[in-house]
């Protein structure tokens, strides 16, 4: 058996569609070792968890075509595992409640097609496996992630089936898969983009369609699921972080966000995406994308796909998309995948630690406890409009995460402190939060991982350094701040409205 820990095994035989570079073998079970076709009509499973969707979906392909290809034509079923932290981490109601919006529309989209979704509560290194038992599944297809809780479930789950059934997984999360881009941790975009570029020929295709399944269901049932009262439970249990308005969950709304004939990105915002992204006064002028690619609910391979056939009208935004798209967010999940620290000091390069160390007594100007920064009470009425437009939005403009992270450390008694309150903060009110991007977005701003040393100043060290004046030459901060008022205003009306 392999441990999803371990550097990758060599990829599974592979008689679908589905590029095989694409998919590992974590354990052939029993009795081949070799083949990936199920010998038995048990179930082939497919647990979802990081992928939430069934259109463009490499893994849900993949598990479709295992079931089509065994010896009698096994049926399949989609499981998710809803657990307590540490897996969920710091996920509140806005978080979680959003999820099971998007779960509700999903369950019903499989039952149309006759395939069962079973919703498993409780950790899944103990459900899992007893769902496969019960319905004497034949194959199990897992996800990718390459944050710590999915993994060192995975790799328990693994240990406790693997001599029994075959074990998958599929990254279709990342164009380029994390391990075919790249077997090492990367130090920068500009050291990852050439290996992706030269993968993108072979990975960057359009999807088949969902192989129609000829074996019918005839085993255990899932279970009822009263959808309303397991969203009121969760976000009882969660924490009351409001939940946010202005994007609605699910496949269908994802897919309006990118292609939607009134307000589409890619159909009517994409022309000036490469200028106003970097504009925190302009938030049309992004994509509206990451709360969807973060839960799954869009492929960013159909994003790029799509954002492909159109780059002939617009060259220079569709580009800086795809950067940001690709090779960004595929940098992210290789830092968190080769980099077991990815959320710590310790994870950063040794230069900045050093630095960071040195400067770690520096006298700060201004100290500030984690609820006067969660509450937006600082001397910086730039940086309150982030923490604000984090807190009632649900997300913070891309430039403005950047100053914001900043600050924290130019604030908090020292580097230790100044990261373990911006990712609390952050996964905590961002939509998109417990991500790999934010853990590498939040490391970039006050680890400098993917980046490298600049003047040596107090405080920062070599780390780069963002300030007030700096914002206020790049954009109309006073229209920003504006802006995330009245933000925060229609936020209050909305809540006292409601009650």
């Amino acid at each position: 058996m392999a441990s999803s820990l371990t550097p990758p095994p060599p990829p599974a035989p592979n008689p679908t569609p589905v590029h095989p570079g694409r998919i590992r073998l974590l354990s052939s079970g029993a009795p081949s070792p070799t083949s990936t076709s199920t010998s038995t009509s048990g179930p082939v499973i497919y647990w979802m968890f990081r992928d939430q969707r069934i259109r463009d979906n490499w893994a849900i392909l993949h598990a479709a075509q295992l079931a089509a290809s065994s010896s009698s034509s096994s049926p399949l079923a989609v499981a998710f595992t809803l657990f307590p932290s540490p897996f969920f981490l710091s996920a509140r109601s806005r978080q979680l409640a959003f999820m099971l919006r998007s779960l509700r529309l999903l369950s019903l989209h499989l039952t149309s097609l006759n395939i069962p979704f079973f919703l498993l509560r409780g950790d899944p290194v103990l459900t899992l496996p007893s769902l496969l038992r019960r319905l004497n599944a034949s194959a199990l297809v897992a996800d990718f992630s390459p944050l710590r809780p999915f993994r060192s479930s995975l790799d328990a789950i693994v240990r406790e089936v693997g001599n029994e059934i075959t074990v998958h997984q599929v990254d279709a999360h990342n164009v380029v898969p994390v391990w075919a881009a790249s077997e090492r941790l990367e130090y920068a975009a500009k050291t990852i983009r050439p290996k992706i570029h030269r993968l993108l020929p072979e990975y960057l295709v359009e999807f088949p369609d969902l192989p129609r399944l000829s074996s019918p269901w005839i085993g255990e049932e899932p279970p009822g699921i009263n959808w309303d009262e397991l969203i009121s439970e969760v976000k009882r249990e969660a924490g009351d972080v409001r939940e946010i308005g202005w994007c609605e969950p699910g496949e269908d709304a994802a897919m309006e966000m990118l292609m939607g004939r009134m307000d589409g990105f890619l159909t009517k915002r994409i022309k000036n995406y490469d200028t106003d992204r970097n504009d925190p006064v302009k938030p049309k002028g992004l994509s509206g994308l990451s709360p969807y690619l973060h839960f799954g609910q869009i492929s960013a391979q159909r994003c790029a796909l799509e954002a492909k056939a159109r780059r002939k009208f617009s060259p220079q935004s569709v580009d800086a998309f795809l950067e940001e798209l690709i090779i960004r967010r595929e940098l992210a999940d290789n830092f968190c995948y080769y980099q077991p620290q990815y959320d710590s000091l310790q994870g950063a390069w040794e230069w900045a630690r050093k630095t960071l160390m040195e400067h770690a007594l520096d006298k700060r100007e201004h100290i500030y406890t984690r609820e006067q920064l969660e509450k937006a009470k600082t001397h910086d009425p730039l940086w309150n409009a982030s923490q604000l437009e984090m807190v009632h939005y649900g997300k913070m403009h891309g430039f403005m995460r950047m100053y914001w992270a900043k600050k924290i450390l130019e604030w908090t008694s020292g580097p230790e402190e100044a990261l373990s309150t911006a990712i609390y903060l952050n996964d905590k009110y961002e939509i998109d939060g417990r991500d790999p991007n934010g853990y590498v977005g939040c490391m970039w701003s006050i680890c400098g991982v993917h980046d490298q040393g600049w003047k040596e100043r107090p405080v920062f060290g070599k780390i780069r350094y963002m300030n007030y004046a700096g914002c206020k030459r790049k954009f109309n901060v006073d229209a920003y701040i504006s802006y995330v008022n009245r933000l925060v205003s229609g936020t209050k009306k909305r809540k006292s409205e409601s009650l």
